[in-house]
């Protein structure tokens, strides 16, 4: 029973630890280090004609993680949408890897450029976003 638990617990501790900043990456390079790092998310074959992206989402459908590309299939954004529950571990995880910038906001700062990281809470959800500072 010991041992279900604590699989259980690292489980869990693997879907709520998403905060890495992928922007500026290629498409290529997101699809090895989703596949190294996040098994627990499954990559999704999306066709949209006005954005393209990459979907990765979870088996319960508690967590969904877009990366935003350009023309030249480089990362120009990132969103994540999780339920209202892992919110705390999320704020959290951000404040001890992010410098804070203000309420349920936080600035990396990466080869000389700053991206901006923003919780908002939505109804039943909360959205992530890290983008380019403007």
């Amino acid at each position: 029973m010991r041992i279900i638990i604590l699989y259980a617990i690292l489980m869990l501790s693997n879907f709520c630890t998403y905060g890495q900043n992928l922007v500026g990456l290629n498409g290529r390079d997101i699809q090895k280090y989703m596949k190294d790092n996040h098994k627990e998310l499954n990559s999704e074959k999306v066709i949209n004609d006005r954005f393209k992206y990459l979907k990765y989402s979870d088996s319960s459908n508690s967590q969904t993680l877009l990366f935003f590309l350009n023309n030249d299939s480089v990362c120009n954004s990132e969103r994540f949408i999780c339920d209202m529950s892992l919110k705390q571990d999320k704020v959290k995880e951000f404040d001890s890897i992010y410098k804070k910038s203000g309420n349920n906001r936080w600035v990396d700062h990466r080869d000389g450029k700053n991206y901006l990281i923003e919780i908002r809470d939505e109804k039943w959800s909360c959205v992530i976003t890290i983008e380019p500072e403007k």
